[in-house]
Formats: structure tokens, sequence, C-alpha cells
């Protein structure tokens, strides 16, 4: 690789190539589950030579034909569904659009969440602001976007956050959680002034897919998955608690 074509996908490292075998949630003929890191984006492009897609393919040759079933933020950790076959890819598709999957993330947001917001029902618009960097924001004109919420913990300056988005809208739990006054921990494009200091700097996206569930051709029971979360996130979870 000589650096000048850009678009050519960048080698895999032995440590990333590690932590991903690590962090295979569930594996089997037709579909592989991973807890992605936060920072890796699901595919490249724009200045992204390797993304979890193309870093897959080249762990083993006989996961070169895998493809993403659909995607989550890059700052997100948690489960992504990859597919092995054409045939659960175009099952699980139709899944999504049917919105029969159930996707549950954990959102640690600024403030006290008030108990009484189950949900969010406010429609989102994307706008590209440059190549490749994308901007949502609540619009009228925008698509219906639906997020229902569970408070999971309260703490001081915080509230952790079950979040189950039934639409699967760009930045979505993100831009709900914004709308409803308390951005997500560690947001720096959908923060708000304000957010509660006590926190200090968080540099990662407090936001994890957690658990998901979908059913698999020709299989009578669907597959539930659950990624453990993620030591940063762990963490902070761990020093609000023993602050309060």
């Amino acid at each position: 690789y000589t650096g000048s074509e850009s678009r050519e996908v960048a080698k895999l490292q032995p440590g990333l190539r590690d932590y991903l075998l690590d962090n295979i949630l569930f594996e089997d003929d037709q579909v592989l589950v991973v807890n992605k890191p936060t920072g890796l984006a699901v595919h490249g492009g724009s200045g992204i030579r390797l993304g979890l897609i193309e870093a897959l393919r080249q762990i083993k040759p006989e996961w070169k034909a895998l493809e993403l079933a659909h995607r989550i933020d890059r700052d997100t950790s948690g489960c992504v569904v990859v597919s092995k076959k054409s045939i659960f890819l175009k099952h699980i598709q139709r899944e999504f659009k049917a919105k029969t999957i159930s996707k549950t993330y954990l959102a640690l947001v600024h403030g006290a969440w008030p108990q009484e917001v189950k949900a969010v029902d406010a429609p989102l618009k994307k706008t590209e602001i440059k190549e490749g960097e994308k901007v949502v924001r609540v619009s009228e004109e925008g698509k219906p976007s639906f997020t229902g919420f569970t408070v999971l913990e309260n703490f001081k300056a915080a509230t952790l956050l079950e979040a189950r988005p039934e639409t699967g809208r760009t930045h979505q739990i993100r831009v709900h959680c914004q709308h409803a006054g308390h951005a997500i921990v560690g947001d720096d494009r959908y923060t708000q002034n304000g957010a509660d200091g006590r926190l200090g700097a968080v540099d990662n996206l407090c936001l994890h897919a957690w658990k998901i569930e979908f059913s698999v051709p020709d299989k009578a029971e669907n597959i539930s998955v659950e990624a453990p979360v993620d030591g940063h996130l762990e963490g902070l979870i761990s020093k609000l608690k023993n602050s309060d």
C-alpha cells in the first residue's frame, strides 16, 4: 500500500483483530453479532479506511463475503448484526423495515430525566453539512421517529436510561435525548448549554447498543444477544454511584 489510493482498505492491525475475535457475542452459519468498540465506524468511506465490516472480512477467509445487517454510530458501542448469507440479509432487512426487531440501548444523560417522560415522539430531519457529516434536527418536515425510555438509575448529575428506538433514524436516540432537555453525556454534537460540569470532561459518547433480539429463517426461536458495557461507560457509572 503506497498511501496514494485513499479508497484502499487499511490492513487490519493485530490488536483490533484480537479485540473483535474476543467480542463476538453470537455466531452460527447465517449470522455474526459483534460488540463493536466506540470510535470504530461500521464501514469505511469519507476518510475512514477501515471500518468494522472491512476488519471482519480480513480475519477469516470464510468471512470475506460478510455484509452489515444494520448500522450504529461510530461513537456508539455495542451490538452489531453481520450477515453471512444473502438469505439472512434479505430476511433481517425485511424485519427492520417491519419494525419487528427489538433493540435496547443504554444511555447516560445529563441531569435528572423526568420520570413521566416515557417516550419521545418527534419527527427527525437529516441535513448534510459537509461530505460524510450529517446533522439531525427535530423538524415537522422530518420522518416520524419514536423512542421509548425507562429510567434505570438516578445519580446527582446524570440519569442512566434504557432507550428503545421503534424507528431507526440516524442519531435518533441522541437527538431525542437532547430534545427532551437531557443530552447524552459525551455527545459533543448534540449537547446543550448548562450540561452538568460535575461529570468532568468525558471523551466518549455514553450510548451503548445493549441488547438485540431478531429471528432467523428456518429457526423457531428468536436469537437474543446482550453486549457487556464497555469499560469506559462502566467506569463512569461506578464513579457516579460512589460520588452520590
